[in-house]
């Protein structure tokens, strides 16, 4: 596999990892106006992008394991970082939306 497709995987789980985190602060904006229901949605939309990064990433691991030599680069690096604090991030809005909507309650 060489560089350039290396890159374009790398810029393409920025990408939807990016748009994830946008929309999760939107959930978080949401949340705090106490509009739960648009902000269960924004997450979801998060997800979405968060499955299409996670997707790009599969790709590459595939290739990986069936034996094509993948050399990791900076911008991977960043990419892979990225994605996983998004999902975090998510994971945490989720928990917050939970307690948001408890203390309503």
């Amino acid at each position: 596999m060489d560089q350039d497709e290396i890159q374009n995987v790398a810029f393409t789980i920025i990408l939807h990892s990016g748009n994830s985190r946008t929309m999760v602060h939107e959930g978080f904006e949401l949340m705090r106006n106490g509009e739960y229901e648009k902000a269960e949605e924004k997450l979801e939309e998060a997800n979405k992008e968060l499955t299409a990064a996670h997707q790009a990433q599969t790709s590459l691991m595939q290739k990986y394991t069936s034996g094509e030599d993948v050399n990791m680069d900076i911008i991977m690096v960043h990419a892979q970082d990225h994605l996983m604090t998004t999902m975090t991030l998510r994971e945490v809005a989720l928990e917050m939306l939970s307690l948001y909507q408890k203390v309503q309650k």
